[in-house]
């Protein structure tokens, strides 16, 4: 009963509270509106869009020149001079002298993380030193800083117009090259897979050799069957990813709203990166990573000689950026609308015969190279053995003559024996006179003399040991020693 009672208590103060809700709801419905003071609202802060992060640039100092270029930004001078100036111009190093115009804030940061590198660079060369087995070796990092030309490693502490330029120009220089090192490691990296597949086949008997011919014929055979891939940076191949990336009409194609639609960091340039990501489609109509045929390192080297050949049509002033209206002039040639058709890696051997030979001559010179010091390391094996096991011998037989030494010192300090004189038992050293003195350990020193010496102490009247007597008398002198 009383639980009875205790819900219907429970279900009348719900319904009360949400009557209560209701009607204050309603009240605040239909009352009239009090006016504020605008002037005392805070209106909510505006968040500064930041702008997109830099892109790497592969290089080993790339973050070292990302954060200089983007605190070089934050100062609207250097950021006016920056967009206003050529290519040519800033590698001539004209932009470098705007630093000293750079505000104070700016220059203190630059200051900061021109010691941050120094100290990375540091780092690096005393690990490098400390993998090579150099820890003991003191480390002249003035001298080894020399081999990074992109600061000036003289003054460690302060970011200089010389670094500005060290850095531009070093950049400019490394990426100029960079392609071609990308370009020359993808050879050898051809060719070793070349040269395993013949190292593979030597090790098979006909039957496994021809099996595996021909299984390598049907993977060229249907990494080759693919659909055509349309000429890079052509107008075929952006209507596809206007089409198939965008999802729009390929009819209503235009190339202004193309580039707005791709500019990602919204910069006004296309930079490598920009242009790498339009051949992604194309890119998949040749490799599929699951596809045995298909090899992933090849696809990435056919993405930068699809970004090279867009570059050298309409990178105009060679900044390694397109911009605006770098793209729209090449969108009007005849490159563009009627393009000739691509050839893709397979198309284009990567190496010469003449180049396949002379790396495996080179790999067999380096094999042979490794096995000479493979032989020299072991022939010092030998004598560093060799070596050790003559110290053994030399401390073993160092170690017999300190213990010989011992004995012989033990050997000296026991006391004399006793001389027996009309009954009293005195020490053999106590009997002699003073002035007496034992005859020398000297070879050439003869029985017959020893006998005459204590034959002229007998004269005298003093005792004599047996031990003292030439052979053959002392059983007579025993018998002496012992009389009443």
């Amino acid at each position: 009963m009383r639980s009875r009672i205790h819900n219907k208590m429970c279900w009348s103060r719900a319904l009360l509270t949400g009557w209560v809700l209701l009607l204050v709801q309603l009240l605040c419905f239909e009352a009239v509106p009090i006016s504020m003071d605008k002037t005392k609202v805070q209106e909510p802060e505006k968040k500064i869009e930041e702008p997109p992060p830099s892109v790497d640039t592969g290089l080993h100092y790339d973050r070292y020149l990302r954060e200089v270029i983007d605190f070089l930004e934050k100062d609207q001078h250097f950021r006016e001079k920056l967009h206003n100036t050529d290519m040519e111009d800033i590698k001539q190093g004209k932009l470098a002298k705007e630093l000293d115009f750079v505000s104070h804030h700016v220059r203190t940061k630059l200051d900061e993380l021109k010691r941050q590198e120094v100290n990375r660079l540091r780092t690096l060369i005393k690990a490098k030193q400390d993998l090579e087995g150099g820890n003991d070796i003191a480390v002249d990092h003035q001298a080894l800083l020399k081999q990074f030309e992109y600061l000036n490693h003289m003054n460690p502490h302060t970011f200089e117009v010389d670094d500005l330029d060290r850095l531009i120009k070093s950049a400019t220089k490394d990426l100029e090259n960079f392609d071609k090192e990308r370009h020359e490691e993808f050879k050898k990296y051809e060719m070793m897979k070349e040269h395993d597949r013949r190292e593979h086949l030597k090790a098979l008997d006909d039957d496994e050799r021809k099996k595996e011919e021909e299984h390598y014929e049907d993977m060229r055979k249907k990494h080759a069957d693919h659909p055509k891939v349309n000429h890079p940076g052509s107008q075929n191949q952006l209507k596809e990813v206007w089409e198939e990336a965008d999802g729009l009409d390929p009819e209503d194609f235009d190339p202004k709203t193309f580039f707005n639609l791709h500019d990602t960091n919204g910069d006004g340039f296309f930079d490598e990166q920009e242009l790498e990501a339009l051949f992604t489609k194309e890119l998949e109509k040749i490799y599929d990573p699951t596809n045995e045929e298909d090899d992933m390192v090849e696809m990435e080297e056919e993405r930068l000689r699809m970004r090279e050949h867009v570059m050298n049509e309409v990178d105009s002033n060679k900044d390694r950026l397109v911009s605006m209206d770098e793209f729209l002039v090449a969108t009007k040639k005849k490159e563009f609308l009627e393009p000739d058709s691509w050839e893709t890696l397979e198309q284009n051997q990567a190496y010469t015969d003449e180049e396949m030979r002379e790396f495996e001559e080179h790999l067999v010179q380096q094999e042979q190279d490794l096995n000479q010091k493979a032989d020299d390391i072991q022939k010092q094996r030998d004598e560093l053995e060799r070596q050790q096991e003559q110290l053994n011998a030399q401390k073993i037989e160092l170690q017999q003559a300190v213990e010989h030494m011992e004995r012989l010192k033990t050997q000296k300090v026991e006391l004399p024996p006793e001389v027996h004189v009309e009954g009293n038992a005195i020490p053999e050293q106590e009997a002699q006179p003073q002035g007496h003195q034992p005859a020398p350990q000297d070879p050439q020193y003869t029985p017959e003399e020893h006998y005459e010496q204590h034959q002229d102490l007998a004269q005298q009247g003093l005792p004599q040991t047996h031990q003292d007597l030439p052979p053959g008398h002392q059983e007579a002198a025993q018998g002496q020693h012992h009389l009443p």
